[in-house]
Protein backbone atom coordinates (compact mmCIF):
# COMPACT_ATOMS: atom_id res chain seq x y z
CA UNK A 1 0.00 0.00 0.00
CA UNK A 2 1.25 3.37 -0.82
CA UNK A 3 1.73 6.55 2.16
CA UNK A 4 -1.03 8.10 -0.32
CA UNK A 5 -3.39 4.91 -0.56
CA UNK A 6 -3.11 4.22 3.23
CA UNK A 7 -3.85 8.26 4.03
CA UNK A 8 -6.62 8.09 1.97
CA UNK A 9 -7.81 5.04 3.89
CA UNK A 10 -7.15 6.70 7.19
CA UNK A 11 -9.72 9.75 5.90
CA UNK A 12 -13.14 9.71 6.86
CA UNK A 13 -15.98 9.04 3.99
CA UNK A 14 -16.37 12.57 2.07
CA UNK A 15 -20.26 12.46 1.70
CA UNK A 16 -22.66 15.73 2.14
CA UNK A 17 -24.68 15.54 4.89
CA UNK A 18 -25.85 17.91 8.30
CA UNK A 19 -23.58 15.22 10.15
CA UNK A 20 -20.80 17.37 8.98
CA UNK A 21 -21.61 20.73 8.30
CA UNK A 22 -21.17 22.95 11.10
CA UNK A 23 -24.50 24.90 11.54
CA UNK A 24 -27.91 24.62 10.23
CA UNK A 25 -28.59 27.61 7.61
CA UNK A 26 -31.40 28.83 10.06
CA UNK A 27 -28.68 29.00 12.60
CA UNK A 28 -25.82 30.68 10.72
CA UNK A 29 -24.38 33.71 12.53
CA UNK A 30 -22.90 35.18 9.43
CA UNK A 31 -25.00 37.67 7.21
CA UNK A 32 -28.27 38.90 7.27
CA UNK A 33 -29.70 41.81 6.61
CA UNK A 34 -29.27 44.09 4.24
CA UNK A 35 -26.34 46.58 5.27
CA UNK A 36 -27.22 50.42 4.98
CA UNK A 37 -23.79 51.46 3.07
CA UNK A 38 -20.25 50.81 1.94
CA UNK A 39 -18.88 50.86 5.70
CA UNK A 40 -21.72 48.29 7.03
CA UNK A 41 -21.21 45.92 3.61
CA UNK A 42 -17.32 45.72 4.05
CA UNK A 43 -17.86 45.41 7.99
CA UNK A 44 -20.58 43.00 7.55
CA UNK A 45 -18.01 41.00 5.09
CA UNK A 46 -15.12 40.53 6.89
CA UNK A 47 -17.18 39.84 10.68
CA UNK A 48 -18.34 37.01 8.22
CA UNK A 49 -15.40 35.94 7.46
CA UNK A 50 -13.74 36.04 10.94
CA UNK A 51 -16.98 33.66 12.03
CA UNK A 52 -16.16 31.34 9.32
CA UNK A 53 -12.79 31.22 10.94
CA UNK A 54 -13.57 30.23 14.59
CA UNK A 55 -16.44 28.24 13.35
CA UNK A 56 -13.93 25.97 11.13
CA UNK A 57 -12.07 25.97 14.66
CA UNK A 58 -14.80 25.32 17.01
CA UNK A 59 -15.01 21.82 19.32
CA UNK A 60 -11.27 20.81 18.56
CA UNK A 61 -8.66 20.40 21.11
CA UNK A 62 -5.40 21.69 21.27
CA UNK A 63 -3.81 18.57 19.82
CA UNK A 64 -6.27 18.68 16.70
CA UNK A 65 -5.84 22.63 16.47
CA UNK A 66 -2.01 22.45 16.10
CA UNK A 67 -2.19 19.40 13.64
CA UNK A 68 -0.40 20.02 10.47
CA UNK A 69 -2.50 17.93 8.59
CA UNK A 70 -1.17 18.18 4.91
CA UNK A 71 2.61 17.29 4.51
CA UNK A 72 5.00 19.34 4.10
CA UNK A 73 3.26 22.17 4.94
CA UNK A 74 3.25 23.67 8.29
CA UNK A 75 -0.56 25.07 8.24
CA UNK A 76 -2.46 23.97 11.10
CA UNK A 77 -5.61 25.92 11.91
CA UNK A 78 -4.07 26.84 15.38
CA UNK A 79 -1.16 28.90 13.07
CA UNK A 80 -4.14 29.82 10.98
CA UNK A 81 -5.23 31.66 14.57
CA UNK A 82 -2.14 33.28 15.09
CA UNK A 83 -1.27 34.39 11.39
CA UNK A 84 -4.35 35.93 11.50
CA UNK A 85 -4.02 37.67 14.75
CA UNK A 86 -0.72 39.50 13.64
CA UNK A 87 -2.24 40.48 10.21
CA UNK A 88 -4.75 42.37 11.94
CA UNK A 89 -2.29 43.86 14.49
CA UNK A 90 -0.12 45.01 11.96
CA UNK A 91 -2.74 46.57 9.56
CA UNK A 92 -5.35 47.94 12.45
CA UNK A 93 -3.08 49.15 15.05
CA UNK A 94 0.83 49.36 13.19
CA UNK A 95 -0.17 50.70 9.79
CA UNK A 96 -3.60 52.67 10.29
CA UNK A 97 -3.69 53.61 13.71
CA UNK A 98 0.11 54.44 13.78
CA UNK A 99 0.90 52.20 16.91
CA UNK A 100 4.20 51.29 17.86
CA UNK A 101 3.39 47.45 18.85
CA UNK A 102 5.70 44.58 18.43
CA UNK A 103 5.03 42.11 15.85
CA UNK A 104 3.02 39.26 17.82
CA UNK A 105 4.74 35.79 16.60
CA UNK A 106 6.88 36.13 13.68
CA UNK A 107 10.00 37.70 13.91
CA UNK A 108 13.47 38.51 11.19
CA UNK A 109 14.61 35.20 12.18
CA UNK A 110 11.66 32.99 11.92
CA UNK A 111 9.10 34.51 9.64
CA UNK A 112 7.17 31.15 10.31
CA UNK A 113 6.86 31.80 14.03
CA UNK A 114 3.06 32.17 13.57
CA UNK A 115 3.35 28.60 11.89
CA UNK A 116 6.24 26.87 13.88
CA UNK A 117 4.81 28.03 17.09
CA UNK A 118 1.66 26.68 17.03
CA UNK A 119 2.22 23.76 19.07
CA UNK A 120 -0.23 21.40 20.86
CA UNK A 121 -0.74 23.16 24.19
CA UNK A 122 -3.68 24.11 25.36
CA UNK A 123 -2.54 27.42 26.83
CA UNK A 124 -0.80 28.21 23.29
CA UNK A 125 -4.42 28.14 22.22
CA UNK A 126 -5.87 29.72 24.42
CA UNK A 127 -3.31 32.40 24.38
CA UNK A 128 -3.68 32.23 20.69
CA UNK A 129 -7.66 33.18 20.75
CA UNK A 130 -7.60 35.70 23.20
CA UNK A 131 -5.04 37.60 21.44
CA UNK A 132 -7.17 36.99 18.15
CA UNK A 133 -9.81 38.22 20.11
CA UNK A 134 -8.46 41.55 21.09
CA UNK A 135 -7.00 42.78 17.76
CA UNK A 136 -10.25 41.85 16.57
CA UNK A 137 -12.14 43.74 18.57
CA UNK A 138 -9.26 47.23 18.26
CA UNK A 139 -10.07 46.49 14.46
CA UNK A 140 -13.79 46.55 14.97
CA UNK A 141 -13.73 49.53 17.16
CA UNK A 142 -11.07 51.67 14.73
CA UNK A 143 -13.24 50.89 11.86
CA UNK A 144 -16.77 52.01 13.41
CA UNK A 145 -14.93 55.21 15.08
CA UNK A 146 -13.35 56.24 11.56
CA UNK A 147 -14.75 59.34 10.24
CA UNK A 148 -15.04 57.11 6.60
CA UNK A 149 -13.38 54.45 4.81
CA UNK A 150 -11.31 57.09 2.88
CA UNK A 151 -8.96 57.74 5.96
CA UNK A 152 -5.61 57.52 4.20
CA UNK A 153 -2.00 56.95 6.22
CA UNK A 154 1.24 56.09 4.86
CA UNK A 155 2.37 51.90 4.22
CA UNK A 156 5.88 51.81 2.98
CA UNK A 157 6.05 55.14 1.17
CA UNK A 158 2.71 54.92 -0.45
CA UNK A 159 -0.97 56.27 0.54
CA UNK A 160 -3.15 53.61 1.47
CA UNK A 161 -6.74 53.90 3.19
CA UNK A 162 -9.07 52.26 5.36
CA UNK A 163 -11.12 50.63 2.86
CA UNK A 164 -8.30 49.31 1.05
CA UNK A 165 -7.04 47.52 4.44
CA UNK A 166 -10.65 46.41 5.36
CA UNK A 167 -11.07 44.73 1.80
CA UNK A 168 -7.27 43.20 2.02
CA UNK A 169 -8.17 41.88 5.24
CA UNK A 170 -11.49 40.27 3.45
CA UNK A 171 -9.21 39.14 1.19
CA UNK A 172 -6.83 37.52 3.71
CA UNK A 173 -9.52 35.45 5.66
CA UNK A 174 -11.35 34.44 2.58
CA UNK A 175 -7.68 32.79 1.22
CA UNK A 176 -6.88 31.20 4.62
CA UNK A 177 -10.75 30.28 5.28
CA UNK A 178 -10.03 28.08 1.98
CA UNK A 179 -7.00 26.50 3.88
CA UNK A 180 -9.16 25.84 7.06
CA UNK A 181 -12.35 24.06 5.11
CA UNK A 182 -9.03 21.34 3.90
CA UNK A 183 -7.25 21.28 7.31
CA UNK A 184 -10.70 20.73 8.83
CA UNK A 185 -11.72 17.90 7.03
CA UNK A 186 -8.62 16.43 7.56
CA UNK A 187 -9.33 16.29 11.12
CA UNK A 188 -12.81 14.96 11.21
CA UNK A 189 -14.65 15.10 7.92
CA UNK A 190 -16.30 18.49 8.71
CA UNK A 191 -16.27 19.94 5.29
CA UNK A 192 -16.51 23.62 4.09
CA UNK A 193 -19.78 26.02 4.86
Amino acid sequence: MTDDTKAQADRPERRFGWWDMFVRPEDDPRGGGTPAGERETLAGYLRDQRLTLEMKCAGLDAEAMARRSVPPSNLSLLGLVRHLAGVERTWFRRVMAGQDVPRLYRTDEDPDADFDGAVADPEVVAEAWATWRAEVEFAERLVAEAPDLGVTTTHEGEPVALREIVVHMIEEYARHNGHADFLRERIDGRVGQ
